[in-house]
């Protein structure tokens, strides 16, 4: 099975996160429960390092007081070779929506670059946006909002 970090990432999101958030903290049986699903146990030991810096992340920067617009983010290089201008405008429209704040915009720009993918699609994006929203207290409207968003468009649903 051909699988990348994000496969693994979808996998535990969708079958043990979205339920039982506390089944993070036992690694030993979700790894035998990834190995028995297929995953190599190196993608396994990424997609935990993953959710380790996900999980440690600090704000990256601070809100304009008042709720003033903030300055425009800026992309660099790098980050403008792996997501397209659908995905730069996407998190542009969430975060001018305030689905995300900027520090969440930066999280979820960090989590997206950690992906180490040549190209991060939208729909890739969109995910890892919903997986960084469900690890940030007082973000559960922003969470059901992105949740809505997601399974609309892909016609399934978690329930």
């Amino acid at each position: 099975m051909k699988e990348t970090l994000l496969d693994v990432l979808l996998y535990l999101f969708e079958n043990y996160f979205y339920d039982d958030p506390d089944a993070v903290r036992d690694r030993d049986s979700l790894q035998a429960g990834l190995i028995q699903a297929g995953f190599s146990p190196s993608e396994i030991h990424r997609a935990f390092d993953w959710l380790d810096a996900l999980a440690q992340s600090r704000p990256l920067c601070v809100d304009s007081p008042g709720g003033a617009p903030g300055p425009v983010r800026l992309f660099a290089d790098v980050e403008e070779a792996r997501l397209d201008a659908d995905c730069r405008g996407f998190l542009m429209f969430l975060e001018q929506s305030g689905v995300l704040d900027a520090q969440q915009r930066e999280l979820v720009l960090d989590r997206a670059m950690a992906l180490d993918q040549d190209d991060v699609d939208l729909e890739d994006l969109k995910w890892v946006v919903l997986m960084v929203l469900f690890n940030q207290p007082g973000s559960e409207a922003a969470f059901a909002w992105m949740e809505n968003l997601i399974y609309e468009d892909s016609g399934e649903r978690v329930h």
